[in-house]
């Protein structure tokens, strides 16, 4: 009985994959728009009332389909911080943001799904939030090594308008202990940043302007590093 169980499970896993794998390719002939739950079942073979045991809406298959997105670049973003010395903290914060930019080149579908425009009719359930939060928590817990180790610090004539000091008070206080609020603020602009400069190379917004792209994030990069507080 256990291994029947165990055989429908994988049976199960396989065709979920096949779907959401055949939906990642309407996503780049179509666009998440136009993403039809009974066209993906055409294509993988399955009537149309049987794909909804596995996905039972076109909004569940976008959402499992963000949620592999997020944790795909979560995992580039992880790995590349992994791959440097923990007290390099320029080195990891530059290994990040490539990780990103080349995860974004490489999956511009699924880059554009999670952060291009928003589809209509679609709201990302609470299930999405902590997939989304992983490269934030990367590049948060770079900054946070960098104020525990004295690093970064507020400096001098350093100042926020009530209303961002408070922003900045409530993401430290529930996600970056220790982490002065000036510092959190320059971190949070780096990392705002970061996904800016990364649309705008997969949206392709730097034609006629930018050639040498690769030389051009890396300016940007070093310019996100030194506004952090960060230098070699």
């Amino acid at each position: 009985m256990a291994k029947a169980t165990s055989v429908r499970a994988r049976v199960r896993a396989e065709m979920t994959d096949e779907i959401k794998e055949t939906a990642r390719r309407h996503l780049a002939e179509q666009g998440a728009s136009n993403l039809s739950l009974r066209a993906v079942a055409r294509e993988v073979g399955m009537v149309s009332s049987a794909v909804y045991r596995y996905f039972e809406s076109r909004d569940a298959l976008l959402t499992a389909l963000i949620i592999d997105a997020y944790d795909a670049l979560g995992d580039a973003a992880e790995t590349a911080d992994a791959g440097c010395n923990p007290s390099d903290l320029v080195g990891r914060f530059e290994s990040v943001c490539i990780a990103v930019r080349l995860w974004g080149l490489t999956h511009p579908h699924e880059y554009a799904l999670t952060y291009g425009s928003p589809v209509p009719g679609y709201a990302a359930p609470q299930d999405t939030v902590g997939p989304a939060l992983r490269v934030p928590l990367v590049l948060g817990g770079i900054v946070m090594a960098g104020a525990r180790a004295g690093i970064l610090r507020a400096e001098a004539g350093d100042w926020l308008e009530p209303r961002v000091q408070a922003e900045m008070d409530r993401i430290t206080a529930t996600q970056f202990p220790g982490v002065p609020l000036p510092v959190m603020a320059r971190g949070l602009v780096a990392w705002t940043e970061l996904f800016g400069a990364v649309s705008f190379e997969v949206f392709g917004r730097l034609t006629n302007v930018i050639e040498d792209r690769e030389a051009w994030f890396s300016y940007q990069v070093r310019t996100l590093t030194r506004l952090i507080g960060l230098r070699p």
